[in-house]
């Protein structure tokens, strides 16, 4: 069973979002399983401290390697280390893919200024990232990317096809979606879509997928190109 080990030190704060809807139904059937563990039941002093003022000086608190690695080796070995960090790798839908196709990830959630770097490289965490901002904890960023994870496990989707016809998954933003009333406020559904020719319907969601991605992701179609990737 595919199981995601949470490091944090609110554990209180799980499963959260992932107790509803699509995760939640299949976190209920055992489709699989969610494991937040206390970092603080690794401390050894009586006040169970996970940080400590950083060396050289300056503001806030980091967050102790020994206690880390206490919590890391009781997660067992075999499995994907991650620690949520800003500096870490964006996350993509690739990575995402790879990790719901393997036993499950144990991810570390930061806290304070940070992380003593000795762990990050002991235990050998991969460091992901959500975007180019700051959170006041990776608890959130690792609720994402469970929820990223889980929706493409069998069996939790309804259509097996919806996982594979959305954004990111050939390198490209999803194309407009449409449903009724035919007209909304004077706006029609476009009329190719309702022709019934599916390949003509496939074609326009195509071009409409690399218009969307050239005009609000060149960065995408960027590496698109470079990688030699077709066009329609």
């Amino acid at each position: 069973m595919w199981r995601a080990t949470v490091l944090t030190i609110f554990p209180e704060m799980f499963p959260g979002p992932l107790g509803a809807s699509l995760a939640g139904k299949a976190l209920a059937k055992g489709l699989w399983a969610l494991e937040p563990v206390d970092i603080r039941d690794h401390t050894t002093d009586k006040h169970r401290t996970v940080d400590d003022t950083p060396a050289g000086g300056g503001p806030g608190m980091v967050m102790k390697a020994d206690v880390l690695a206490r919590a890391i080796d009781a997660a067992g070995e075999g499995r994907p280390r991650l620690l949520m960090s800003p500096r870490g790798a964006p996350l993509t839908q690739a990575r995402v893919a790879q990790l719901a196709t393997g036993p499950g990830p144990v991810i570390v959630c930061g806290r304070f200024e940070g992380v003593d770097e000795r762990v990050i490289h002991a235990r050998g965490l991969e460091e992901v990232s959500l975007g180019d901002f700051v959170l006041s904890g990776g608890e959130i960023a690792a609720l994402a990317l469970i929820d990223a994870c889980v929706r493409l496990l069998p069996g939790v989707m309804g259509k097996e096809a919806s996982g594979a016809e959305e954004s990111f998954s050939e390198g490209l933003l999803e194309y407009p979606q449409y449903t009724r009333p035919q007209v909304f406020e004077g706006l029609d559904v476009p009329e190719i879509l309702t022709s019934g020719d599916h390949a003509k319907v496939a074609a326009w969601r195509r071009e409409q997928a690399e218009k969307l991605t050239r005009e609000r992701r060149p960065d995408l179609w960027a590496a698109r190109e470079k990688a030699g990737k077709p066009k329609s």
